[in-house]
């Protein structure tokens, strides 16, 4: 079970880089176009989808938005550097 738990981990990992990757080339686009990084409109549409999706699948969806603003924040930083 240990090692299925440090294989998930491996997962999510990559998903985030995946994720810090695309947020990146947003960032650049926003810059290039003059467009804000933060978004509150977008974001809330995000907590909303995930929060459903976190009561779907049995998760604490307090929890889940937890999570989400983390990984909103690192999506952030991530927009707001050079590439």
């Amino acid at each position: 079970m240990r090692r299925r738990i440090d294989e998930t981990d491996e997962q999510i990992l990559r998903l985030l880089k995946e994720r810090v990757e695309i947020g990146k080339i947003i960032g650049k686009t926003k810059r290039e176009h003059g467009i804000p990084v933060k978004d509150r409109q977008r974001e809330d549409e995000l907590y909303k989808r995930i929060v459903k999706r976190a009561l779907e699948l049995g998760l604490d969806p307090r929890d889940v938005r937890a999570v989400y603003q983390k990984i909103i924040t690192m999506s952030i930083h991530a927009q707001e550097k050079e590439i």
